[in-house]
């Protein structure tokens, strides 16, 4: 599995805002806490309508259950942190 992107925001209202832009693109949060949010793109129903009807017919399926879980875990998560630094 790989690394969450780092994005960092100077105070936590910017960083409520980069979330809520973030959720605005189609990302899910999966965790937030007071300083910190972690988002990951969503991924159900992005063209499994297609892989399945290529797939159905030699793998009952098995396709687009196959392509579903792999395009699942290899989403893209962005962590977005209040940067103590910048404060």
């Amino acid at each position: 599995m790989t690394e969450p992107r780092l994005r960092k925001a100077s105070t936590v209202k910017e960083m409520e805002n980069l979330v809520d832009d973030y959720v605005t693109q189609g990302y899910e949060i999966l965790n937030q806490g007071e300083r910190s949010a972690l988002v990951r793109k969503k991924t159900w129903g992005d063209s499994h309508i297609m892989v399945f009807f290529l797939t159905v017919w030699w793998t009952a399926g098995l396709g687009n259950i196959a392509y579903a879980l792999i395009k699942h875990h290899g989403a893209e998560k962005v962590l977005i942190k209040v940067d103590e630094s910048r404060a």
